[in-house]
């Protein structure tokens, strides 16, 4: 994604005067510090932008700083619109206009969200389920921190689903309880509670653009990460804001995109401060994984580094990015494993997937079918041909009960790396199987099954 430079913020940083020194005018830090000392003032929250921060908005990497920060900016630097600023919300058609509910009468304010509701109920129905769907309890006038809570609940168990069965098996149940809970925030919600309802709506946004990516469906991923992207900032989520740029890094590696998937990466470390030891293992190793796509094999390897250091640090256990050893394990194994196909020594890469496959939970069907999968493809790319046939069995073994593109285009790799060999027979039998579990026949047609790389 181009990043158009915030002109804008910039003249108007420039024409106000510092108060340091009256020959100049408002250096980032300034602006940093009299926006920190503005919000502690009128909102007694402690906010720690710095020059950096304001050098990431002015190049165009953030274009939307959260409620609080546009406020304070708009009072430094003495101008009444967002838009006087160059701050724009680049997701706002994702979910209508972006707007204060409390700001708007009654009638607008049932108008505007019908808006909303439309763009995220539109994603995905139609035919005969969109009717089955619609039949549901209706949305109640106020909410409560139970229904916040079962916002919370479906969002695990859809998610369950999809780590046992692939994105593609209830995508469209998901986005019946999304349109549902996404009419929550219409509803009247004590203040106190708004930020858990933001955070659970955007929860489960984010779980169904996981699934929507995972079945094929770019666009609806696209629009469902924007619209949970939306709700964490709302919310002032900083963790939800990094898993959900994590993911938006994804989906541009995995659409060929990788530099794209780097901007998303970086946009969500710019404060990395507010996360914890694991988040930033989990951002610096999505870089690492877009830059192994575009073959930068130092800056890959110092970015592992990055990331193992920042995991061994962290405290897994009730960590809320639910970043543990085995998905450390998978995502730094995938990448150091592209780099092996590309010539570095393979035994880090052999040793980490080894320790994902087995370090993930039984009920994670799809991660360690990816990562057999990919275990395979790099032990028959730089090693013995018979063990990786050995081991792409395996994961053909349980790949039957899934419906996962990523799943499927990790064993269409497979079945690529392994026509080098195809005249073994153990070989030639994993090619045949993965085939008939595909129905491609080596064909380009159509996935019944898919690889993740920062959310297995």
């Amino acid at each position: 994604m181009e990043k158009t430079p915030n002109d804008k913020l910039r003249k108007a940083r420039e024409r106000t005067q510092s108060r340091a020194n009256s020959e100049y005018c408002l250096s980032r830090r300034e602006l940093a510090d009299q926006a920190n000392a503005w919000i502690w003032e009128h909102h007694g929250k402690k906010y720690d932008l710095n020059a950096n921060y304001i050098g990431k908005i002015e190049q165009g990497v953030i274009r939307w700083p959260n409620a609080l920060t546009r406020e304070a900016f708009r009072a430094v630097l003495n101008v009444r619109k967002d838009s006087e600023l160059g701050f724009v919300n680049a997701r706002a058609h994702y979910y209508g206009a972006v707007v204060k509910l409390s700001d708007v009468d009654d009638v607008k304010r049932r108008k505007l969200f019908e808006t909303t509701k439309l763009g995220v109920g539109a994603l995905v129905f139609g035919g005969p389920m969109a009717a089955v769907l619609e039949i549901r309890t209706s949305i109640p006038h106020r909410v409560g921190a139970t229904d916040i809570e079962q916002i919370r609940r479906a969002t695990q168990m859809f998610g369950s689903w999809s780590h046992t069965y692939g994105g593609g098996v209830a995508r469209e149940a998901v986005m019946g309880e999304l349109r549902w809970s996404a009419g929550l925030l219409e509803a009247s919600c004590p203040e106190r509670l708004l930020p858990d309802l933001y955070s659970a709506v955007g929860d489960l946004a984010k779980t169904a653009g996981y699934m929507a990516l995972d079945a094929d469906a770019d666009e609806e991923a696209r629009r469902l990460y924007g619209f949970a992207l939306y709700c964490a900032e709302q919310a002032e989520n900083w963790r939800l804001r990094a898993n959900v740029l994590a993911s938006m890094a994804e989906q541009a590696m995995f659409t060929g995109q990788p530099d794209d998937g780097i901007t998303r990466a970086e946009e969500a470390l710019v404060r990395a401060d507010r996360l914890t030891a694991s988040g930033q293992a989990l951002l610096h190793t999505t870089r690492a994984l877009a830059l192994t796509k575009m073959r930068r094999v130092q800056d890959t390897l110092t970015a592992l580094g990055t990331a193992d250091e920042h995991f061994a640090h962290s405290t897994p256990v009730n960590d809320p990015f639910f970043y543990g050893a085995a998905r450390h394990d998978y995502l730094t194994g995938y990448a150091l494993a592209d780099l092996a196909i590309l010539g570095r020594n393979p035994g880090k890469a052999t040793d980490r997937l080894t320790a994902a496959a087995a370090g993930h939970a039984a009920e994670h069907v799809r991660s360690r079918a990816i990562c057999l999968a990919k275990l395979s493809s790099l032990t028959i790319a730089t090693g013995d041909p018979l063990q990786a046939a050995t081991i792409g069995h395996k994961a053909l073994d349980i790949t039957g009960s899934i419906r996962s593109r990523f799943a499927a285009e990790e064993l269409r790799d497979l079945s690529r790396f392994a026509t080098a060999h195809q005249q073994l027979e153990e070989v030639e039998h994993l090619r045949h199987r993965i085939a008939t579990l595909l129905c491609t026949d080596n064909s380009e047609e159509e996935p019944s099954l898919g690889p993740s790389s920062s959310s297995p």
